[in-house]
């Protein structure tokens, strides 16, 4: 996608640099692009954990770069496969509710165990592999945009005037290695001319809706609104939603869906108020394992300080973090809530969509059977 006119990736590697790989550090975002250079696996780790770097796709990808340099720094272990399934772990341990982190960290063990030559030539093993991985999820988003494209494409022709999209928390191309999930169908649909208008829920308490879905919008040319978390049902209950598409870090294979905290609550007032309420993920995101996301899906609980303080620009320009609650008041941060495939209308994939269940899943799946 692209920023002021330029095609940029949300992680990146540069030849001149091969020990190291690149990403923004979207804390800074709307206000200020600040790429951020990895040099080591540790660095990827705080990346991940302090959400230098989020959305679970490109979770995913900065794990499987960071196995890259956890190779590269330990080449001279008399076990190198098992020092990187102890990292592996500790990557994994960053952030519980993202399926994709495990994902990719095992996808890359994997290729590791397979290796048969040096250390060396291992660490170069990982370091094709997580290229390949990047530019799989580039076209896996792209994928999904064309499935959602369909939606779009039926909702405007049969109305007049805009489609209304909601989306909640960030799904996009900052959130993965390019396109995004959610928002993968609103770029392709704007670029077809198809007119649209996107409601951009701030999403408290990271405001990575008011912060990055606003500025990856509005970048792309895209007619959107940042609104209150707290208006999502107001704005279904006048008809002013014709469709709602969000992401998640977490699917069970009967549907359940994980995802940034009050998503559930817009399900809820998009199925009383008969809004197709859609949930956009890569294959990575299934937990095939999992059945019940109530019962089974880790919820992360994050720092209160996410919750009493905000940032944003000040009058003179600098970023500054202030606090907005008594001192004395306590938080409690839950990350993430999950949304009963019962009130999912579909899940867009890279290969089509399905309904909410474990048999159209499977059949879009069926190595998982």
């Amino acid at each position: 996608m692209k920023i002021n006119g330029k095609y940029y990736r949300s992680i990146w590697t540069d030849p001149a640099k091969p020990n190291s790989f690149f990403i923004f550090d979207q804390r800074d975002l709307p206000h200020q692009l600040s790429p951020e250079e990895i040099q080591t696996w540790w660095q990827a780790a705080v990346a991940i954990k302090d959400m230098h770097t989020r959305g679970a796709p490109l979770i995913g990808m900065t794990a499987a770069y960071g196995m890259v340099l956890a190779a590269v720094e330990n080449l001279a272990s008399p076990d190198l496969l098992g020092t990187l399934k102890g990292i592996g772990d500790q990557l994994k341990a960053t952030r519980p509710t993202a399926v994709n982190l495990a994902w990719a960290v095992d996808r890359q063990i994997a290729c590791a165990e397979k290796s048969q030559g040096s250390n060396s030539d291992l660490a170069q093993a990982l370091r094709k592999q997580a290229d390949e991985m990047a530019d799989e999820d580039a076209q896996t988003c792209k994928k999904i945009g064309e499935h959602g494209l369909k939606l779009i494409r039926e909702i405007a022709a049969r109305k007049s005037g805009p489609v209304n999209i909601l989306t909640h928390c960030n799904a996009g191309w900052l959130a993965c290695v390019d396109y995004g999930t959610a928002t993968a169908p609103m770029y392709l649909a704007h670029d077809e001319g198809i007119p649209i208008h996107v409601w951009v829920d701030e999403t408290r308490p990271r405001n990575q809706g008011a912060k990055l879905t606003a500025f990856e919008l509005g970048q792309h040319g895209i007619p959107h609104t940042l609104v209150a978390d707290n208006t999502g049902g107001h704005l279904m209950q006048h008809g002013m939603v014709d469709i709602c598409l969000v992401g998640a870090d977490r699917v069970t294979r009967c549907g359940d869906a994980a995802n940034k905290i009050g998503t559930y609550l817009k399900a809820l007032a998009a199925h009383d108020n008969g809004v197709p309420f859609y949930v956009c993920v890569p294959g990575s995101t299934f937990d095939w394992g999992m059945r019940d996301g109530l019962k089974e899906i880790e919820i992360e609980q994050r720092g209160d300080e996410e919750v009493k303080y905000m940032d944003g620009l000040d009058a003179d320009g600098m970023i500054r973090n202030v606090l907005i609650t008594p001192s004395s008041s306590p938080a409690a941060n839950f990350g993430f809530d999950v949304t009963p495939a019962r009130l999912v209308t579909g899940i867009i994939t890279e290969r089509g969509i399905s309904p909410a269940n474990e048999s159209g899943l499977v059949s879009l799946y069926p190595e998982k059977a």
